[in-house]
């Protein structure tokens, strides 16, 4: 996890968790939120910090409020 800040990587896994359990595949979901499929993979290994907006889209492509995937993140420390 060298360099990664474990919130980045917390809260990707939450994502990984919810794409996965809604049969998103890493394109699908990408495409949706209208970004690239290699940020969204970024994401979901922690690499990457997304913005607010990002966030944003990603709840709204789960059906959930933003705050359910930090609850998730948190969660599953």
């Amino acid at each position: 996890m060298a360099g990664k800040r474990k919130e980045c990587v917390d809260f990707g896994a939450a994502v990984r968790r919810f794409r996965e359990k809604q049969g998103y595949s890493q394109e699908a979901l990408a495409d949706k939120i209208r970004v690239h499929r290699t940020y969204l993979g970024g994401i979901e290994r922690g690499e990457r910090n997304p913005t607010l907006t990002t966030i944003h889209r990603v709840a709204d492509a789960f059906g959930v409020p933003a705050w359910r995937l930090f609850r998730d993140a948190e969660d599953n420390e």
